[in-house]
């Protein structure tokens, strides 16, 4: 009975053992682990976008396509591309509406007006280059080519009362050279606002940084001969002239003074010289204009300087064709 009872327990401890080492190897193996349902059939909710970084390298914009005519983004660099292209109405275009879906974008406001400056539409020019260049200001980021080209603009559009301080801060830059282009874009925006003497210093000054500048001798010469100082305006306009020989307005100008100088004159010999220099300009005038008030003044000249025959023809000319007399 002992021997029976010791091998009943013997085999009882054996199955016990064997159990056990068959739950260890069971607990040892990796679980089968089922991944739940989303919560949603849309998934989790999606992470916002990464916000872009408007300083990034060029390198690093990848072009999209925008839906519709709106642009992809508030980066100019393909609008600048197309300027330098020339294509200077897509350019405007394209930079336009970058600033119409980012208003505060500089950049954009003053490439549209840029292109729109070498479209030679001025005043459009003018209130975008403004628009870029009070937010520069409010970043106190100011570009002198934006005030520049704005100045210009101003100018172009004969909005000179807009361009006049503009232009004087960009010609009293202390310590810098002015432009002669600036200069000449002064005094003509203080003589168009009645600031007759500025004008002439502006004008002055600009043929003083340019002696070839024939508009400002011109424009010279109109304010001396508003004060009838015609010796001036006449040395003054045969300086223009000589620079600028196709400067049709100088030559009518020019005999005119001369016409002007020799009624004047006490002396007939100096009356003479005059209508003969008349005759000479008013010449040239006639090759560069044919109409009636230019045919006048010649024949003007010729009739004072007693070249009866040529007036008479140089008059008639132009109403049927005549062999001109030797």
């Amino acid at each position: 009975m002992k021997n029976q009872s010791l091998r009943l327990i013997l085999l009882t401890v054996c199955a016990l053992l064997s159990l056990l080492a068959t739950v260890e190897a069971q607990s040892s193996r990796p679980r089968r682990v089922t991944t739940p349902p989303p919560d949603t059939l849309l998934g989790p909710e999606p992470k916002s976008s990464p916000a872009t970084d408007k300083n990034a390298p060029l390198l690093d914009v990848k072009p999209a396509k925008p839906v519709g005519s709106a642009p992809a983004s508030s980066d100019t660099t393909h609008a600048y591309q197309l300027f330098q292209q020339k294509q200077y109405a897509a350019a405007a275009q394209e930079a336009k509406q970058i600033a119409a879906s980012d208003p505060a974008n500089s950049e954009a406001w003053k490439l549209a007006g840029f292109s729109e400056f070498y479209l030679k539409q001025y005043a459009e020019a003018a209130d975008d280059l403004q628009r870029a260049l009070d937010l520069q200001r409010r970043a106190g980021q100011e570009d002198s080519h934006t005030v520049d080209a704005l100045a210009e603009s101003y100018a172009l559009a004969e909005k000179f009362d807009r361009a006049l301080p503009l232009l004087v801060a960009v010609t009293d830059k202390p310590g810098a050279k002015p432009d002669p282009r600036f200069l000449y874009f002064r005094g003509l925006a203080e003589l168009k606002t009645g600031k007759t003497a500025d004008a002439e210093r502006s004008f002055n000054a600009a043929i003083k940084a340019n002696p070839k500048d024939a508009a400002s001798l011109l424009y010279l010469s109109q304010i001396a001969l508003t004060r009838n100082d015609l010796d001036t305006a006449i040395s003054t306009l045969n300086r223009a002239t000589l620079n600028d020989p196709r400067l049709a307005s100088a030559w009518l100008m020019l005999t005119s003074a001369y016409l002007r100088r020799a009624a004047s004159a006490a002396d007939e010999e100096k009356a003479g010289a005059d209508y003969l220099g008349a005759v000479r300009s008013g010449e040239t005038l006639t090759r560069l204009r044919t109409d009636e008030e230019a045919m006048g003044l010649y024949a003007r000249a010729l009739i004072g300087a007693k070249q009866y025959a040529r007036a008479a023809w140089h008059w008639n000319e132009p109403r049927q064709m005549k062999t001109q007399p030797a």
